[in-house]
């Protein structure tokens, strides 16, 4: 990183979603903060000063020329090839001058208030390293977004067939749905939709880990963190919108192959070889046993058209985790 001259960059990786990232965009103009465009004007007439940096990861939309025409104090760099969300964040922070970086999807729409409040809250608590708002759905209601580190259970239970036969307390642990929305208290993590952290933390432990394609890299990034000393806090007296997965669902195999291989380099990085082993073993019958069970009902003729598409995805999915690789 360079020597920071601005209180805060915001950081935000885009892929084929045009009308959404200029959304996003227009919420950050009209926040209470001054924008520095790349050539050093100032944009807002009031506020902590805020660079936005765009990482175009090979749109196929027109989410480059967008961002040129409407959007000229934002840091553009723009990707021939799509490197990621890892990779592509990693390429923002060591572009980033701010005291603070902010992660932002480009699906989100930041509240007025929000960045001042967040700069705030990290200016008068210097043991926290990283600090996540309230997300909101589209329609208003709470979207889940604190979290404590996952165990071996959670591993098991968390967003596969058996979710819905986990013991409550399990997923209450993991999700922190013990604590309050709009409550601001200390968590182990925050997903990285909307992640605040100071300067320090990333010269400290620094950036993304790589082998996180998409998924837990923000887990990954709390984790190591937490582990440096610095608390992470959930700050739901402030807010974002977040609509949630518009990128990642465009693509939904791979979707399912980084979420799980993601899940599995986090527990060998920290639970060891052999629980990673033995969770693998898990997620191959599992899906294994998804694949039995859809290509079943297929010949039922329930959905046959459907059932055969989950097949498909199941089957890639279950060569990646087999073989260790990102696609067949």
């Amino acid at each position: 990183m360079q020597s920071p001259l601005i209180d805060l960059s915001i950081i935000i990786v885009s892929w084929n979603v045009s009308g959404l990232l200029a959304d996003c965009l227009d919420s950050i103009a009209a926040a209470p903060v001054r924008r520095t465009a790349p050539d050093g004007t100032l944009h807002g007439d009031s506020g902590p000063s805020v660079e936005v940096i765009v990482i175009d990861s090979a749109s196929q939309d027109d989410s480059v020329a967008v961002v040129r025409d409407r959007f000229p104090w934002v840091h553009l760099i723009t990707e021939t090839t799509n490197i990621g969300f890892t990779r592509a964040n990693n390429i923002g922070l060591a572009q980033a001058r701010g005291r603070c970086v902010f992660l932002l999807n480009p699906d989100t729409l930041v509240h007025k208030n929000t960045l001042p409040a967040l700069l705030d809250y990290l200016d008068t608590h210097p043991d926290v390293g990283i600090v996540g708002p309230q997300v909101l759905n589209a329609d208003g209601t709470h979207q889940s977004t604190r979290r404590r580190f996952p165990t071996v259970w959670t591993g098991i239970f968390e967003s596969t067939w058996l979710q819905g036969y986990a013991p409550r307390r399990v997923l209450t642990r993991f999700y922190a749905s013990d604590l309050p929305d709009d409550g601001t208290v200390d968590v182990d993590w925050v997903q990285g939709c909307a992640l605040m952290a100071r300067r320090a933390v990333y010269d400290q432990i620094g950036g993304l880990d790589t082998g996180y394609v998409m998924y837990s890299e923000e887990l990954d990034w709390c984790k190591r963190a937490r582990l440096a000393g610095w608390r992470v806090v959930y700050a739901g007296h402030t807010t974002i919108t977040h609509y949630g997965g518009k990128s990642s669902e465009q693509v939904d195999a791979p979707r399912h192959i980084y979420f799980q291989q993601s899940k599995l380099r986090y527990f060998q990085k920290y639970h060891g070889r052999g629980v990673s082993f033995a969770l693998r073993l898990f997620l191959l019958l599992s899906y294994g046993f998804q694949i039995i069970q859809e290509s079943g009902k297929a010949l039922l003729k329930n959905k046959p058209a459907m059932r055969r598409q989950r097949v498909t995805t199941y089957l890639r999915v279950l060569w990646a985790l087999a073989s260790g690789k990102r696609e067949p």
